[in-house]
């Protein structure tokens, strides 16, 4: 299905303008020459004001409002003028607002702005967009780390697999519970019933562990990605975001320059099929059995299979994984994975929750800093400082 156009033409853009005009009217740019009685109160109905970025494109962008810049603690002010009413939208440290004198009469004028704003702001979305869609094409952006509390997760289920299997006394998937009660006549009457084994619900952990995994990796890898300065725009973190498993890895790491990482690649690389099978399909069973089929020599499996450009049915007998197994290799990817050149990426990813910015990989930053993990460790500390000074707006 073919994905609707967002990038929009000077005109699509001018008809967009036009029709949000309509839908903030009364509220306009104020009158030049005009002496309006503005405050600087915050008024209860700014508090309802859609998010800030929008209010600053659909006014700024789009309208053409006035915008009174920055100064300490403020990010920026619009003036506006509600039926010869002034107030001040302003996106402050302590947030977004309308702000006044806060009289009676104000506050009425507050909610009909806020009114005003959102409508706009409907009539506005393809300008919207029209907007995200230009940034995707470009560098100036950060992409989100999520890392850290993926790789918790999986840590987390990891350990708890370990836990439980310390508790596994045999393999069986049910544990047989023998209940004794006395009948009227005194006769005793033993009863057997089924519960899940130890052994079963470390299965279900251990599966939970390996999926947290391949999710965690998922991510990452694009990250490394963009810190080895492979992946330089949003597109291309979108492509990557869409494609298989395996093209995440190769976008992180040099397989033909390391043997031992790309022997535990392909061993995961199957691991990640037979999970996917098994979650993906309904859990028939490890190895994709979800038929049998009578003949001569008895039942026989029919598996369902994943593989490009061949038969979707298949009876070639595969090892289902072994979570113990999985769960070693899954440790050697990640203790590889941040050894060599890619240790200064740990740094970044795993030990702080800064975004990664697509700015810096276009212009080498990235790549200077990952040079060594001293480079890093002073890059992070400046960049933290930035932010910190960013979301306290200390300009």
């Amino acid at each position: 299905m073919a994905r609707e156009k967002t990038i929009l033409t000077t005109d699509e853009i001018e008809e967009v303008r036009q029709r949000a005009t309509r839908a903030i009217a009364p509220l306009k740019v104020p009158d030049q020459g005009r002496k309006y009685k503005w405050g600087d109160k915050r008024t209860n109905a700014g508090r309802q004001l859609p998010p800030y970025y929008l209010v600053y494109f659909l006014l700024v962008e789009l309208l053409k409002f006035p915008n009174g810049g920055r100064w300490e603690k403020v990010a920026w002010t619009i003036p506006v003028d509600f039926n010869g009413n002034g107030a001040l939208i302003e996106h402050r440290k302590m947030g977004l607002g309308v702000f006044s004198n806060l009289t009676p009469e104000d506050e009425a004028v507050a909610a009909e702005i806020v009114a005003a704003v959102r409508r706009g702001i409907g009539a506005a979305r393809p300008f919207f967009d029209h907007l995200a869609a230009q940034a995707v094409r470009g560098s100036r952006l950060n992409v989100r780390n999520n890392s850290p509390w993926l790789l918790s997760r999986y840590t987390y289920l990891r350990d708890q697999y370990r836990e439980k299997r310390k508790s596994v006394k045999n393999e069986s998937l049910y544990n047989v519970v023998k209940t004794e009660t006395t009948l009227p006549d005194g006769r005793k009457a033993e009863s057997l019933s089924l519960t899940f084994s130890d052994a079963e619900e470390a299965r279900w952990i251990g599966v939970a562990a390996i999926d947290a995994f391949f999710s965690w990796t998922e991510h990452v890898l694009i990250h490394v990605g963009i810190l080895r300065g492979k992946i330089t725009t949003a597109e291309d973190v979108a492509k990557l975001a869409d494609a298989e498993w395996s093209e995440k890895v190769k976008a992180a790491i040099d397989l033909a320059a390391e043997k031992e990482m790309k022997e535990i690649y392909e061993e995961l690389l199957e691991i990640r099929r037979q999970v996917r099978n098994y979650m993906a399909h309904g859990a028939f069973g490890k190895q994709g059995e979800a038929f049998t089929f009578h003949s001569m020599t008895g039942a026989v499996p029919v598996n369902l299979t994943d593989t490009q450009g061949q038969s979707r049915f298949s009876m070639t007998f595969v090892p289902s994984f072994d979570e113990p197994r999985a769960i070693e290799v899954m440790e050697s990817f990640i203790a590889k994975l941040w050894e060599g050149e890619r240790a200064p990426a740990k740094l970044y990813l795993d030990n702080s929750d800064l975004p990664v910015i697509l700015t810096y990989a276009r212009d080498g930053t990235y790549a200077r800093v990952m040079s060594s993990e001293e480079d890093m460790e002073i890059f992070i500390e400046g960049l933290s400082r930035e932010i910190d000074n960013a979301a306290n707006m200390d300009w």
